[in-house]
């Protein structure tokens, strides 16, 4: 059968079209991505497009994380993922001359391990709660006014977290008048009265739970509020 040929032109100048219409797709969203990582001071990686999904490699460890979040945050991307950075490996020496001994041969390449987002989320957690800790009227379990804004900030920094994330309020208190039973009782309410302000402050509900762990953790600080990435 003889295809007409204004067809054929017609169907090869739609694939250019869609081709071309791809590409600018992918220009657009790198460019905005890279203009949003700028706008938050990181720099130093590059990101490309495979269509509507981006790939980031070459960030400081630090702030991959946020990174991600930010080029995930870019209207039009429908996924980001890491790609591990090889370190570079060392070059291979001259030729020796035929009166040197000959060198040790170069060591073997080594590559890095693909960035461990969840734990580095922890350390980020405990270095916030560390330096202002979510704080309780004594021996009850209301949370300060100084807990709660600790308690705004520290959500803002969950919500940088990896999608299948979640976390763990646990509360710790040492043991007091009322016994082992108060003590458990205690803890487990001060858990849920931060679990619930995580919540407020735009933690999905489903991604937190909270558990009270009475005076059996004991720690520098016995009246404590710990969060665990799961």
């Amino acid at each position: 059968m003889l295809v007409p040929l204004a067809l054929v032109i017609t169907g090869v100048l739609a694939g250019g079209l869609t081709l071309a219409k791809g590409s600018g797709i992918e220009a657009d969203l790198a460019d905005r991505s890279r203009a949003a990582l700028q706008a938050a001071g990181i720099n130093g990686g590059q990101v490309t497009f495979d269509g509507r999904a981006a790939t980031l490699s070459g960030f400081p460890a630090e702030r991959v994380v946020e990174a991600k979040n930010i080029v995930r945050e870019v209207d039009g991307v429908s996924d980001v993922t890491l790609k591990a950075d090889p370190e570079p490996t060392t070059a291979p020496p001259a030729p020796p001359s035929s009166s040197e001994p000959a060198p040790p041969p170069p060591p073997a390449p080594t590559t890095t391990t693909p960035v461990d987002e969840k734990a580095a989320l922890q350390d980020e957690i405990n270095q916030a709660l560390a330096a202002e800790p979510i704080t309780f009227v004594p021996d009850e379990a209301t949370v300060t006014a100084a807990g709660q804004r600790a308690a705004k900030k520290l959500a803002e920094l969950l919500k940088k977290a990896p999608p299948d994330a979640k976390f763990e309020v646990g509360g710790h208190v040492g043991q007091g008048p009322g016994g082992e039973k108060a003590a458990l009782k205690l803890s487990q309410d001060r858990a849920r009265n931060v679990a619930r302000l995580l919540i407020r402050n735009g933690i999905p509900t489903n991604r937190i739970t909270s558990k009270g762990y009475g005076d059996t953790q004991p720690s520098g600080d016995e009246r404590r509020v710990e969060i665990t990435v799961r």
